[in-house]
């Protein structure tokens, strides 16, 4: 599990920190992390409809902050639960892109253990950066 909840960042909403050695593993992971936080388990999760996001910003954070509000819309908007299975980030001339493949079912209460309901990610204390290890971010998301 390549991310962790962090306990002392704000009492009534969850955050977490996510790491990857690539910049794309580590998208996936704060993606695993906020799908974790409403799932109990992941695997519980079956891949049988995709989706495809093209998402671009000026900022790496903003990029990140993007992909993981579209994971909560198509679960407010449509009752999915997806899981990002691949991601390609490149940099352009102004701004970053993210390609991005998602992949799940409709939320089913016999199968997903619910834990909480992921309302919105926050900008509060947002943060990527790129470390001697790889690439690390902190993400709070409001429950």
């Amino acid at each position: 599990m390549p991310y962790r909840y962090l306990e002392d960042i704000a009492l009534a909403d969850a955050a977490f920190e996510a790491w990857g050695r690539s910049l794309e593993e580590m998208f996936v992971s704060a993606s695993d992390a906020v799908i974790n936080i409403m799932v109990r388990d992941l695997a519980a999760i079956r891949r049988r409809e995709y989706r495809h996001f093209r998402i671009q910003d000026a900022q790496l954070d903003m990029l990140l902050f993007q992909l993981l509000q579209e994971l909560v819309f198509y679960k407010d908007a449509e009752q999915l639960l997806l899981l990002v299975q691949t991601a390609r980030i490149q940099k352009e001339e102004n701004a970053w892109t993210a390609f991005v493949e998602v992949a799940g079912e409709p939320i089913d209460a016999s199968r997903h253990e619910l834990v909480v309901d992921v309302k919105a990610i926050t900008l509060h204390r947002l943060k990527v950066e790129e470390t001697p290890r790889g690439w690390s971010a902190t993400v709070t998301v409001d429950v």
